[in-house]
């Protein structure tokens, strides 16, 4: 663990955790694919962990690329998300620890790629994470972040009935506004239908390029479409960042002064400061 990692200090504007006497959770989601997701939710929990905040990661893609991306390998995955799904495992009993201090994770499985075919005959099956997380063991916890699968499907709602709130990762192209507006619907529905204090935290910029106009165009767009929900920072296309999953590390341990960490931990002082006016 680098020195540079390990002085990061929580910023005084900041306030300390259990302001609303439990965990916060935030769904990380968007169904469209290879917009940043699951780079955004591991860097974003680095980056909270940093500021000395208990995180916890649910992977719930199928795919495991979170558990992947903090150096988890195949027989660190015992327990997964999916026997927290089917009730064979408490969230104590799955999670397990990663490299990063002050981060856990509860790892996806191959077993997962089956859980919507399974959870489709299972009574209040949209409440399956719901009740694994508030069982009274979150408290362990200032926040969980649940890294959905790129798609809206039955993973994804229980990630949103689960949650209090969703942060939406949005990769700086022309198409990227269709499919958060086809996200912005189904979070609307179940707002209506299961979760009627389910928000969005924000949505982020990822994967901009200030060599080109196209960032900034699309960036312009967003902001004029969406306003105050667009953080003001923005996730620059950066090699390390890109680098850093393949070292199994996020990138503020991988390399702490790249661009792309920075803009992570000025991510995490944005949501926390969000977080502050949500939980007055």
């Amino acid at each position: 663990m680098s020195d540079s990692y390990d002085s990061v200090r929580t910023p005084a504007a900041v306030p300390g955790p259990g302001v609303r006497g439990r965990t916060r959770v935030l769904a990380v989601s968007n169904q469209k694919g290879g917009v940043g997701k699951t780079t955004t939710a591991v860097n974003l929990a680095t980056a909270l962990a940093a500021v000395h905040k208990k995180v916890l990661i649910v992977d719930l893609d199928p795919q495991g690329n979170a558990s992947t991306s903090l150096g988890l390998s195949r027989k660190d995955r015992a327990l997964s998300t999916y026997d927290l799904l089917m009730g064979s495992a408490s969230l104590p009993e799955a999670a397990v620890a990663t490299a990063v201090p002050r981060l856990q994770i509860v790892p996806s499985g191959v077993d997962l790629a089956g859980a919507e075919l399974e959870l489709v005959d299972v009574e209040n099956r949209q409440n399956r994470l719901r009740t694994a997380i508030f069982n009274g063991d979150q408290v362990a916890f200032d926040y969980i972040l649940i890294d959905c699968p790129p798609s809206l499907g039955l993973l994804t709602l229980n990630a949103l009935v689960a949650s209090d709130a969703v942060l939406v990762p949005l990769q700086a192209e022309f198409l990227a506004l269709e499919g958060v507006s086809q996200l912005v619907r189904t979070i609307e529905r179940v707002r209506k239908a299961y979760n009627p204090s389910l928000e969005i935290q924000g949505i982020v910029l990822t994967m901009v390029d200030r060599r080109n106009n196209l960032s900034d165009m699309v960036e312009a767009d967003v902001r004029e479409y969406f306003g105050t929900k667009v953080y003001s920072t923005v996730i620059p296309r950066n090699v390390r960042v890109s680098e850093a999953p393949s070292h199994g590390k996020p990138v503020l341990l991988y390399d702490f002064h790249s661009k792309g960490a920075q803009a992570y931990l000025s991510l995490a002082g944005e949501v926390l400061k969000r977080e502050q006016l949500a939980t007055v």
